[in-house]
């Protein structure tokens, strides 16, 4: 049932009346003035729904069917509860021991002249106030509300014995409920109490009297029997309590959040790869034919074959890789990574090339390898194996249907046999299944009535029912026959069309169309001209279902087909020159293969028709053409009038099937290609993220590749060097925080000019003389932290600052200056805010937590990426990945990660008590988020250390470490540090050496050490398996392992184990020399020109360019000079009477801190500089960021564009108007779409003051509510000087005035602003979309049934408004009311209300009364 209205809100925004702000009048809105556009999107305070209230408490009415079977079994646990807890009270307190005569040892020290003696529970009870405070609030305390369906007091209870667990107070006293609490406690007797403790001497019995009252009354034990069984019910309830399980105590999404649920807790089980199962659990029951095994090997290789670019000696080699490999992935369950490292060999083809020719004239060769697959072709193997096993499914699916004819005695289809087993794709699958369910609709239909509506997981419903009745009743008439008049039959159509086998003549009838529908009407289609066009449309439909025709045309528009933009109605007026879809407005003839090099347009073209601004169609040149060449197929070349009449129909028919057809290929096209081109940048993403992971740490001079450095960080943000604070942070070499603060001067002196330093450099060099940082890391997000980075250099160069000592290639001991390095920030900007960072540097401030980010960038680049989890996505690797689904492109993103994280491994004993390490190791191959989790937890319960890769097989008897495929997958990535004094360490543990390859390491080593088979068994005898490596590596023998003949290794191996191990032998002869060597690049010193301009401004190439208008402020102007700075940061020069008027001067025309319009005339990234022109003409001159100048001249609809550009100016007045300009600080000449952008990087209640299109006589103000949420307000200037003056009074919505604009900008909008911070601020808040709210309300109701809950979160729609959405209970209805931010506090139903307190009081008294008064004059059910 509704309690309430689901909605109590303000009517759209387009539908709000403006009002008359001197008489408070309404007045229609217009869109602007004279009925022309209005772009500054002020915001109109719009009146609250007078009829809200109303409309909410209309369907407020209370049913008695609420009281439902679950309730009636909640009110008896709760009686249950009471007795037990009754039971627990049945001690005696001082009182009752005093009454029957025991006093207590202590008199007590608290007066015994009270109202009512607290019961037994005072404590709990006190501790628990049950009054309007927790209406919807403390709702997640575990105690179940005091029962009060014993009420001694009802005409206080009223309506709130119905919802006890509801309505509360926050602010009123809980006195009453207090008393209520002690009247019932009192009211409670116990039961058996004083017979236990001496009843005679209390009652002054003799024992004679003691008998005869035991022989009238009873013992007391004559009942204990009931009792018992009340006990026994208590200890079976006791019992089901101790059986919780988590899914009992928390809620499905936060089990869900954690990993906990039972579907996870089976991947964390099951002995398979978490990827794999993942990936697979839509297919996971599905087992493959061998014969499907060999097609899908075969299906794949063709698929990835043409990207490769192999010779054609090679195409049958790939194809055999691509079989091996896939049989590893989907037979032996071993993941890409496991693969390329320990099965590398298949992925070679080893081959002997010609090279010359030796003297005596014989053909010179030498060995060459191939290398046929790379790592990122293991993944896409991996992806293609589940496309295809989605096509087996369904292919499977339909067979099964197929079957299911069969033996309803539908004779057999030849067509569909043919077809099915050549099926390659969805579409051919779906071609066939349109065919089928055309074909034979009505045999479908009966056999779905026996199958619950299903036929084989496929709905009949899929079908419309209207079109299977209209070509099924034609198939029962007598039209029927005229199909069959047409002379042939669509699949030998199809068959003449595509050229398979011999051609069938199409046959002329007797008669004429029109003729022979005339001896065919019935009394379905009564007239000759109804049947013939039933039976045309039969025939058509027959056609147009056909498998081959589609394919014949699928097959003629991949390669030929083009795509135009239309543009709408709507785009017509939102796409203008500076939006990023004027690419494309007017975008024609464009191929197919064009959007394989510009993957990012085309989803920007979807991403606009989505939003209903453009057309795509899909087109096919020489459309005509190629229908003439299909009517050859069909017509007759009999030359009479029946003949030419009945050709007539038949090319109608092809034609209108080939349009029909192409409708239907235009959404196959669009989907596929949106599928390449999302695999394409995805991709992309993938490939700059693995550039950014492959980065060892900072490598400080003269130590080994891969040392962690101790770093100095230090960062000015976005202030200016020298006036704002300078943070930093000092990280050891082990990650960890031991020093951090801020410095403000750090300017370098000028001994020559006699300059001192700043008064804060002998601060920093004391700091750095005592840690001894081997590296110092700067970054920030302005263009001033070049400045600090050159000032660091020079203080380091001045005073002759020097890393550790280190021995050079000449054995010589030297040093060198200490580097100090411009940093890569993108990780650091997001961790400096994040709980990870403050939970693991309590106390520091945010910016020395950014500094703290830095230093371990440099020290690891893989663990900062790999700490932000999810978050990873975004951080930008591309500049269209935001077109990609989030999920989509975080697959791609991890298999970066996976393939970083094994080329590195993890010291698993590091791991569990490191939890940046441990963050590595759901990437590790086999593991995953669960089964990581599960792997620290077991070894956790081991005492936390790992001895031997084996003891993962085997750490605890009750909880395996992991499985025997998930350890082969991921033991060679886990790796344990070797000690040569403790004689159980294996030394092949410490290396990337898989352990199915240690017998063959420990054979290499003894050859290299020239053991005998004696010798080996001594060895082994004495010091166990690992005794001949051991001594390999004391005796510092490794190098002689590369004197082995690999070659013979490999043949015999191959020879006896049929296992190619070349590449394997390779492998292990690096690891014996040196073990888990790192294999990544170098540390990105040198950052691009293009990624620095980025970092420091956050402007990219797209984002500024040359001839763009942009603000600028004024810094500096002379007589002759101008400078400024841009909002990013950049400087900005005027160039040479480049002004608005070169006749004066500068002074003349323009202040310092004026806000100007400016038009770029070259940019300098890398000295940070712009050129300006202020002049009219050039500002005036709209910026056109596509030039179509380059395209073909059939490519670009020039003509419709200029149409276009003549219509807006038809409709719009844009040309005339005067800019208007305030003087005021925070003015700009923006519109609302400008001023948005301007405030996006901005903090909110950050405000713009902008011109207003109403008038001279308005003004618009725009101020930053929340991320992407902007509100402007209308301001309304009276008692004005003349137009462009500035009014003396400000009036907002009618009831607001100010006296200037910074009064009206701290008393309205910061008022506001506070306000919002305040309910954002607020326990009841969440920073989700309603829809989201909604769902976790959904969810806290059912699993909580008894309870209710409300929430807040903002409207998105509605700038300067919350949603507050709440939920009275599992069984009720989702509500949302609108709460409006005021300068005095919130807006609920026309009522203010001051704070965040006492709004959720008046919410929580108005949804009271609402009850209150929907329940009057009805009885209150007890």
């Amino acid at each position: 049932m509704d309690l309430i209205d689901d909605r109590a809100v303000l009517g759209d925004e387009e539908e709000d009346e403006s009002f008359d702000e001197d008489t408070g009048e309404a007045r229609p809105k217009s869109t602007g003035a004279n009925g022309h556009f209005d772009d500054s999107s002020e915001e109109e305070e719009e009146d609250e729904d007078e009829e809200a209230a109303a409309e909410v408490a209309k369907d407020f009415i209370v049913d008695e069917d609420e009281e439902d079977e679950e309730a009636r079994r909640e009110r008896r646990r709760e009686r249950k509860k009471r007795r037990r807890e009754e039971r627990e009270d049945e001690d005696l307190d001082e009182e009752d021991l005093e009454l029957i005569g025991m006093k207590p040892t202590e008199e007590p020290t608290e007066s015994k002249f009270k109202r009512l003696k607290r019961g037994p529970r005072e404590d709990r009870d006190a501790q628990q106030h049950y009054g309007v405070n927790d209406i919807f609030g403390h709702s997640d305390e575990e105690e179940e509300a005091v029962d009060y369906s014993r009420r001694s007091r009802q005409d206080r209870r009223g309506l709130q014995d119905e919802f006890d667990d509801f309505i509360e107070e926050d602010i009123f006293s809980d006195e009453e409920q207090q008393r209520q609490r002690e009247d019932e406690e009192v009211a409670r007797h116990n039961r058996r109490g004083i017979a236990e403790l001496g009843i005679a001497d209390a009652a002054g019995l003799d024992e004679q009297a003691l008998e005869d009252f035991r022989a009238a009354f009873g013992d007391g034990t004559d009942y204990d029997f009931a009792l018992e069984k009340e006990e026994e019910a208590d200890e079976e309830e006791a019992k089901k309590d101790k059986n919780l399980h988590l899914r009992d105590v928390f809620e499905p999404s936060q089990l869900a959040e954690k990993l906990l649920t039972d579907e996870d807790n089976e991947v964390r089980f099951t002995d398979i790869p978490e990827r794999h199962q993942l990936a697979r659990r839509p297919y996971r029951d599905l087992e493959l034919t061998e014969d499907e095994v060999k097609e899908e090997a075969l299906w794949i290789a063709n698929l990835i074959l043409p990207s490769k670019g192999h010779d054609e000696i090679h195409h049958e080699p790939f194809r055999r890789a691509v079989a091996d490999n896939l049989d590893l992935m989907t037979r032996q369950d071993f993941e890409p990574p496991f693969i390329y490292m320990h099965r590398k060999d298949y992925l070679l083809f080893p081959q002997t090339k010609v090279v010359g020719v030796q003297e005596d004239g014989s053909p010179k060769v030498i060995d060459d390898t191939v290398k046929l697959l790379n790592q990122k072709d293991l993944w896409r193997i991996l992806e293609l194996d589940l496309k295809y096993r989605a096509l087996i499914e369904r292919k499977r699916a339909l067979q099964k249907t197929y079957a299911d004819l069969h033996s309803a005695s539908v004779p057999e289809d030849t067509t569909f046999e043919q077809l099915l087993p050549r099926a390659a794709t969805m579409e051919d699958l779906q071609d066939l299944q349109d065919y089928l369910y055309f074909e034979y609709a009505s045999q479908l239909k009966d056999l779905a009535l026996t199958s619950n509506g299903e036929t084989n997981g496929v709905s009949m419903s899929q079908k419309k029912a209207s079109t299977r009745s209209v070509y099924e009743e034609i198939r029962a008439s007598k039209a029927f026959g005229l199909v069959r008049a047409f002379g042939i039959t669509a699949d030998a159509f199809a068959r003449n069309a595509a050229r398979e086998g011999v051609r069938t003549y199409t046959e002329d009838p007797s008669d004429s169309p029109e003729n022979l529908a005339d001896t065919m009407v019935d009394d379905e289609f009564p007239t000759g001209a109804r049947v013939l066009k039933a039976a045309k449309a039969m025939f058509i439909e027959q056609l147009a279902t056909n498998p081959r025709i589609r394919r014949l045309i699928r097959e003629k528009i991949f390669p030929q087909g083009v795509i135009d933009c239309h543009r709408t109605e709507k785009g017509l007026r939102k796409i203008d020159e500076q939006h990023p879809y004027y690419e494309f407005k007017y975008l024609r003839n464009q191929k197919l293969f064009y959007f394989s090099d510009r993957p990012d347009l085309f989803l920007k073209m979807l991403k606009a028709e989505e939003e209903g601004l453009i057309e795509i169609r899909v087109r096919l040149p020489g459309l005509d053409a190629f229908k003439k060449e299909l009517n050859k197929h069909i017509e007759t070349d009999n030359y009479s009038t029946v003949a030419d009449a009945w050709n007539q129909e038949r090319r109608e028919a092809v034609s209108i099937t080939v349009d029909k057809i192409m409708k239907l290929m235009a959404r196959s096209v669009k989907e596929n290609l949106k599928e390449q081109c999302e695999a394409t940048i995805g991709n992309d993403c993938r490939d700059e993220f693995y550039a950014k992971l492959d980065q060892a740490p900072w490598k400080p001079r003269g130590l080994a590749k891969g040392t962690i450095p101790r770093v100095l960080a230090m960062t000015n943000g976005g202030g200016t060097v020298g006036r704002d604070p300078i943070y930093w942070a000092y990280v050891s070499d082990e990650g960890r925080v031991l020093e951090h603060g801020q410095y403000k001067e750090l300017g370098p002196g000028n001994r020559e000019r006699g300059i001192p330093d700043g008064k804060d450099v002998d601060a920093l060099l004391e700091v750095i003389r005592r840690r001894e940082p081997e590296v110092i890391a700067v970054s920030g997000w302005c263009p001033d932290t070049r400045k600090l980075l050159a000032n660091l250099t020079t203080l380091v160069s001045n005073h002759d600052l020097r890393g550790a000592t280190y021995t050079d290639d000449d054995d010589q001991d030297r040093s060198d200056l200490l580097d100090v390095i411009l940093v890569n920030d993108e990780v650091a900007r997001m961790s400096k805010s994040g709980d990870r960072m403050k939970a693991d540097n309590p106390g520091v401030p945010e910016m020395a937590l950014y500094c703290v980010g830095l230093a371990r960038y440099m020290q690891s680049p893989l663990k900062e990426y790999a700490a932000l989890g999810r978050d990873i996505v975004s951080i930008n690797f591309h500049s269209a990945q935001n077109l990609l689904p989030q999920d989509k492109l975080l697959k791609k993103l991890e298999t970066a990660l996976v393939d970083t994280v094994t080329m590195t491994g993890v010291n698993i004993n590091e791991a569990v008590t490191d939890p940046g390490l441990a963050n590595l190791l759901p990437y590790v191959a086999g593991l995953g988020p669960r089964k990581a989790s599960h792997l620290v937890k077991v070894i956790n319960l081991n005492n936390g250390f790992v001895r031997a890769r084996e003891d993962l097989l085997g750490l605890n008897d009750k909880h395996q470490a992991m499985g025997p495929k998930v350890w082969a997958n991921a033991a060679s990535f886990l790796y344990i540090d070797f000690e040569m004094s403790d004689p159980d360490s294996e030394y092949l543990d410490n290396t990337r050496i898989h352990p199915e390859d240690y017998d063959i390491a420990r054979k290499m080593a003894a050859d290299a050490l020239e053991l005998d088979e004696e010798d080996i068994e001594a060895e082994r005898q004495e010091g166990g398996s690992g005794a001949i490596v051991r001594r390999l590596i004391r005796e510092e023998a490794q190098e002689r392992v590369h004197d082995l003949v690999l070659e013979e290794y490999a043949a015999q191996l191959e020879q006896n184990l049929n296992s190619k191990k070349r590449s394997t032998l390779e492998n292990i002869t690096a690891e014996l020399n040196d073990p888990y060597e790192e294999l990544r690049n170098p540390f990105r010193v040198n950052l691009g020109e293009s990624e620095v301009f980025t970092m420091l401004t956050g402007e990219t190439r797209e984002s500024l360019q040359r001839g763009m208008n942009v603000p600028m402020t004024l810094k500096r102007v002379t007589d002759d000079h101008m400078e400024g700075k841009l909002e990013c940061g950049l400087d900005a020069v005027v160039e040479d009477r480049q002004w608005a008027d070169p006749a004066l001067s500068p002074k003349q025309l323009y202040n310092i801190h004026q806000t100007v319009q400016a038009h770029i005339t070259s940019i300098n990234r890398k000295d940070f500089i712009v050129t300006v022109s202020l002049r009219d003409e050039q500002v005036k001159k709209p910026f056109r960021r596509y030039n179509h100048n380059d395209r073909n001249y059939d490519e670009w609809d020039e003509r419709e564009e200029v149409a276009d550009k003549k219509l807006l100016e038809e409709k719009t007045d844009l040309g005339n108007r005067v800019t208007r300009v305030i003087k005021h600080p925070l003015f700009r000449p923006f519109n609302s779409k400008q001023a948005e952008e301007y405030l996006g990087s901005q903090n909110r209640g950050d405000v713009v003051i902008r011109p207003s299109s109403k008038g001279n006589d308005h003004l618009a103000v725009t101020w930053k509510v929340a991320d992407g949420i902007f509100q402007h307000i209308d301001v309304l200037e009276l008692d004005k000087e003349n137009e462009f003056s500035l009014g003396r009074t400000l009036r907002i919505g009618g009831r607001y005035n100010y006296s200037d604009l910074d009064e009206l900008i701290v008393l309205h909008v910061k008022a506001m602003a506070r306000k919002v911070d305040e309910m954002c601020n607020n326990e009841k808040f969440q920073n989700k979309s309603k829809a989201a709210l909604e769902e976790w309300l959904t969810t806290y109701t059912n699993a909580n049934p008894k309870r209710s809950m409300y929430q807040f979160c903002l409207n998105r729609e509605r700038p300067g408004q919350f949603h507050l959405v709440f939920k009275a209970g599992q069984n009720a209805k989702l509500m949302d009311w609108s709460v409006r931010v005021i300068p005095q506090g919130f807006e609920l139903m026309k009522q203010p209300y001051p704070t965040m307190k006492d709004l959720c009081n008046g919410f929580k008294l108005i949804f009271q009364n609402m009850h209150e008064a929907a329940a009057m004059g009805r009885p209150m059910r007890r």
